[in-house]
């Protein structure tokens, strides 16, 4: 991967975090955790992926910073000193809740021996 995109994943990542801990209020009870960010290699638009416990809520998260997405790229745009900045699209994280069939595979299997 180009070492210039690597390093805008990670400005990206590390930028929308802390503007969705301080701008976002998630429904009580709810975990949002950023994952990771991938820009595509001409820089127009990074896809964020979103992990949401517990994941029944996960729809109601989505569309709400779907809904939110302007805002949150405006605030965005004035952190970051590039131009152009990428076009976030959130996109929701399917590799942690793979992660969880396997565990809870992994542990009935435990339980079992």
């Amino acid at each position: 991967m180009n070492p210039r995109v690597e390093k805008v994943n990670n400005l990206i990542k590390k930028e929308l975090g802390n503007i969705l801990l301080r701008e976002i209020d998630i429904f009580p009870g709810t975990l949002m955790t950023l994952t990771r960010a991938e820009c595509s290699p001409n820089l127009f638009e990074c896809k964020v992926f979103i992990s949401i416990i517990p994941e029944n809520s996960a729809d109601d998260v989505m569309k709400m910073l779907n809904r939110n997405i302007y805002d949150i790229q405006q605030v965005l745009n004035k952190k970051l000193n590039m131009r152009p900045v990428p076009k976030i699209l959130f996109c929701k994280e399917e590799k942690t809740i793979e992660a969880q069939k396997i565990e809870k595979l992994l542990l009935s299997i435990e339980k079992k021996d």
